[in-house]
């Protein structure tokens, strides 16, 4: 039996064609219907098209949505959706005027998040971040990544590898698995950060590989954490055992990260808040796609990544939240819509396209999600009467969603 969901006032991010991205000008076009009807059998999207061409037989269930719009759910390809406790003291530390790097070099930080996940029960982080997973499909992601890189050490990264990979094993939407081997220096490895590293290469990485607990590998490549040197290792090491890099760079420092990553094939480079002439040049000749994360430089006070200059450049784009304790306690990528558009200066066409379909070729997902097309996962939202979708990201601090469909089916959180 067939479900068709009629009299859809706007269907947004329409292709009859798969593709895996949009770059520079055509990210200003997000292809849409009007008065539309959107078809769903069992966990996929079947056909879409105009009202006028709608048929459906007997069996069938039909939906009217009464001028509400549909558009594909959001994906997320930066988060660390796993974490034990939060960070609130720090943020008062930074209203004091205390800066990110500041805290870290008093304990603070990620190594903070590493003490206490060092401490915490594998199964109550499992309900904690299993719990944030619900409330934010409930918030429109239909795909998401969630990293490791709170333990620093060998047990403790495993113990939040196995966590994603349980959460890959119980959710309802795509979860992918990041190993984010270097995030911070572990205080026992202070002055010996080459043993630190030569530790993950031969001890961690192959454990990671054998028991397949994840897909990409991560390094923090930053001043006062992982130099190129550092970052090329890890990421040479990985790619011998089939893990494909999604690399922290440019966050505060441009110094060469880009090019190291994409000379590594880096799937995708996350935060790029600070570029260079020659860093754009280095993305222009590779299939390295830029991931910006607002809602970091907005909880930080850190410059936004200039998505409009990528964009200009003839680049594409994609938007994730970095939803993590420290830097952005925020997985809602509503709000992230509104600070691409707010803080980016970027169109509403082009930020969804870069939370939809670019997002999910940041995480390999093209095939099953990012747009409205048949044979993808039926996962959709369904907006509250709203004018146009030029609203969402206008009334930036309303829940314009109405209703969230995952594989086919209404997602009710409380059931979750």
């Amino acid at each position: 039996m067939k479900t068709h969901f009629t009299d859809i006032k706007h269907l947004i991010q329409v292709r009859r064609n798969t593709i895996k991205l949009v770059a520079g000008t055509d990210m200003a076009h997000l292809p849409s219907l009007e008065n539309a009807f959107l078809s769903i059998e069992n966990d996929k999207i079947v056909d879409f098209g105009e009202m006028k061409d709608f048929r459906s037989s007997s069996q069938d269930e039909i939906i009217d949505l009464k001028g509400k719009i549909v558009l594909p759910t959001w994906v997320d390809s930066h988060t660390h959706l796993v974490f034990a406790g939060s960070r609130e003291n720090e943020f008062t530390d930074r209203i004091k005027g205390l800066s990110y790097q500041e805290i870290a070099e008093r304990g603070g930080g990620i190594l903070n998040s590493a003490e206490k996940l060092k401490h915490a029960d594998e199964e109550c982080l499992f309900q904690e971040a299993f719990k944030r997973l619900n409330r934010l499909i409930a918030l429109g992601t239909g795909a998401i990544e969630i990293k490791s890189g709170y333990g620093l050490s060998h047990e403790a990264e495993l113990k939040m590898l196995r966590v994603i990979k349980r959460l890959q094993q119980n959710s309802p939407i795509p979860v992918k698995s990041t190993y984010l081997a270097a995030h911070a220096l572990p205080t026992e490895f202070k002055n010996s950060k080459t043993d630190y590293v030569t530790s993950i290469i031969e001890d961690t990485l192959p454990y990671v590989a054998k028991e397949n607990l994840a897909e990409y590998i991560d390094v923090f490549c930053e001043k006062g954490y992982f130099d190129l040197v550092d970052t090329d290792r890890i990421l040479k090491a990985g790619a011998k055992f089939g893990l494909k890099p999604k690399v922290h760079v440019n966050q505060f420092n441009a110094f060469g990260g880009v090019k190291v990553s994409v000379e590594n094939n880096a799937v995708s480079i996350d935060h790029l808040e600070v570029l260079t002439a020659e860093d754009i040049e280095q993305l222009k000749h590779s299939d390295t796609i830029p991931v910006a994360l607002p809602g970091c430089s907005f909880f930080l006070g850190i410059p936004y990544t200039p998505g409009r200059t990528l964009i200009n450049e003839g680049l594409p784009l994609a938007l994730a939240s970095d939803y993590n304790p420290g830097s952005t306690p925020n997985g809602n990528m509503n709000s992230i819509l509104s600070l691409a558009c707010i803080k980016m200066k970027l169109l509403p066409e082009e930020a969804i396209n870069a939370l939809t379909i670019n997002a999910a070729a940041a995480l390999e997902l093209s095939e099953k999600v990012g747009s409205i097309s048949k044979g993808k996962l039926a996962n959709f939202i369904i907006t509250k009467p709203i004018t146009s979708y030029n609203y969402l990201p206008y009334s930036y601090g309303e829940n314009c969603i109405d209703q969230v469909w995952i594989n086919g089916k209404k997602f009710d959180y409380e059931s979750h």
